[in-house]
Parts: structure tokens; sequence; C-alpha cells
């Protein structure tokens, strides 16, 4: 089959032909890929910035948004048929540790991260367990949603924890309408009543948010700190979501955040350096997010059945896996790109 893989860091990936993946165990589910999302971490993944914390082996198969169809099951798996459509939790668990026990999965001790430590799905088949299949309604196409087993995932995960920080009359900022920003800005709609105060350095980006209900958004030019300042009575919000946490973003994330307010990083690249006695005077708080759990990804995945969270997508043949990556170098992809075999 075909796959897109790694053979070394600080160089772009290739178009291989290798073996396809085999049932090793009675959980064991092979799944036909629709389509994989292509996400920032793959680039991140290209520079060596997860070389380290891994531990792969090159060359392996990238792509962590996999969704597509029940292609073979292991002798275990009895609630799955071959044609099934389902989405993938990222995420391969044990369901034995505390973590998995306590419904927190996305922190399981023996977890495998297909894509990031082991082959994953920019291939025509992939493979995961039965705990990470969550099966899609009849009129989804798998195409469409992919990028919702880990950006989507993401977003809605940290959108779910700062419920309670965003009763009506509060207000988010979201940084970044792209991949994860504009599927956090629906969440928010979803979630909760609050405000939502949206910012891009593209104006086409700021299209979208005002296309998904955004009534006040600012261009990123180097006085959008003051501007939102001035939209918030110059108190900033109850909650900030970093999307992007690179380029800049997180002295003016914090800048945002309001005294005994928050500030969401989801994003990655960059470093958030902040004084001590600014947490301390301000009493801020800045809350990493990392993917969601499996309940997280059904709850996601009824919005979007509902049609509450929809995606903006490029399509792209895997062929062009390499197209669509430098595009999203480049800051050329609005929404998502999406790789289908």
């Amino acid at each position: 089959m075909r796959a897109v893989r790694v053979h070394a860091y600080h160089e772009p990936a290739r178009v291989d032909e290798v073996p396809e993946p085999r049932i090793e165990g009675p959980l064991d589910v092979l799944v036909r890929l629709g389509g994989a999302g292509v996400c920032r971490t793959d680039l991140h993944i290209l520079e060596g910035q997860w070389a380290e914390k891994s531990g792969v082996s090159l060359p392996y198969v990238i792509g962590h948004e996999n969704a597509g169809w029940v292609h073979e099951v292991g002798s275990a798996v009895e609630h799955l048929r071959p044609g099934d459509p389902v989405i993938l939790h990222p995420l391969v668990t044990c369901g034995l540790c505390a973590a998995c026990r306590r419904g927190d999965d996305c922190h399981c001790e023996a977890q495998r991260f297909p894509g990031i430590d082991s082959d994953g799905g920019y291939a025509e088949l992939v493979r995961t367990t039965a705990r990470s299949v969550v099966r899609l309604g009849p009129d989804v196409e798998p195409a469409d949603v992919a990028p919702l087993a880990d950006a989507g995932l993401t977003a809605y995960h940290a959108v779910r924890k700062a419920v309670p920080l965003l009763p009506p009359g509060t207000t988010a900022v979201v940084i970044g309408v792209g991949g994860l920003g504009h599927i956090g800005i629906q969440c928010l709609h979803a979630l909760t009543a609050a405000r939502v105060v949206a910012l891009d350095r593209s104006e086409e980006s700021l299209a979208l948010a005002r296309s998904l209900g955004v009534t006040e958004t600012v261009r990123v030019d180097g006085a959008e700190s003051k501007a939102v300042l001035e939209l918030t009575d110059g108190k900033g919000a109850e909650v900030v979501f970093d999307f992007v946490a690179e380029t800049g973003t997180p002295p003016v994330g914090l800048a945002l955040t309001r005294r005994h307010g928050s500030y969401f990083v989801i994003g990655y690249g960059g470093m958030v350096e902040v004084p001590a006695i600014e947490l301390i005077s301000r009493e801020i708080a800045v809350v990493g997010n990392l993917v969601g759990s499996y309940t997280d990804l059904v709850e996601l995945m009824a919005l979007a059945e509902a049609g509450t969270v929809r995606l903006t997508t490029k399509r792209f043949p895997l062929d062009e896996a390499l197209d669509a990556l430098a595009e999203l170098d480049a800051g050329r992809i609005h929404g998502r790109a999406v790789l289908v075999p």
C-alpha cells in the first residue's frame, strides 16, 4: 500500500510502497482510510520536535487524525463489522490503568499514539484497537470529519474544561482562527453563552470567524491588545484560548487575560514565559490542554452529526501529501487539509 513516511528529521517526508498492517491482537481493528487530517503537529514531527518524546524508529508513517471504514477485526471484537464507517480516537489505550478507569484515557499509562510514536494514517490502512473506534452515522462521510479526531477533539476538550469559567456575560478570546480555532469557536457557541472575540493576522480567517457567528474580530497587527481591552472595558477576557502558542502569541494571550482569568494553551511550538509575580498579583491560571478523551470524541461527534460543528476543509490526494504539508506550513490552509487515499 502507499504511505507517507518520515525517513529523517529536517527532511521532507516521502510517499512509499509499504506492506499492509495486519491484525496482531484480539482487539485490533484495521481501518481503510477515508480521510486523514493534516496537522501542524506533522510539521513539528518533520522539524524534529517530537524526536525525543516519541522514541519512534524511523522510517514510520505519520498521520493521527483518521476516519474511514472498518476493514478487518480481531477475534474478540464483536461490535464492529467490515464496512462500518468510523472515526478513530487518536490514542490506543489499555483500559486498565487508573487514568483509563477514571475516563481520563488521554493520560493512559500504556498509551500508543499512531502517527506520533507508531505507524499512523497517512496511508491506505491503519491499525488501531476496538477501544479507539467511534462508529459514525450512515450519512457521515469520513473525509468530512477526519480532522475532528485530533484538532476537533483538542479544541472541544479545551472548551469543555472552560465551561464553568464562562457563564453568561463573560468573554472568551480565541487567538488563531485556523484548523483548531474555527472548531473551538463552534464549540464555544454550542457549550457556552460567552461572547467570543476572535484574533487572527489573516483577514480571510477573520471572515471565516464571522461566518461562524463571531461579531467581534480583531486583526493581529501589533495593536490587537489595545483593541481587545477596549472591547472588554480594559479588563480583558475571562478565558483566552491560544490555538497558536507560537510566533509571539503567548505574550498577547497573557496580556488579554483579565485578573483571576485563565490563559488556555492549545497550540504549541513557542514558549510561555510569565514572571511569577504576574501569576500571583493577577491570580491568573495558565492551563495546558492535551487531546481529549474517548468520551469527549463521542460528544463532539454528536455535535458534528447534528450539524452544530462543521469543518472547513481542503482535500488532497494521498500522493499530494507533501503539497498539503507545504501549504499548511505557508499558511495557505484556512480550516483543515485532508488527505484522501
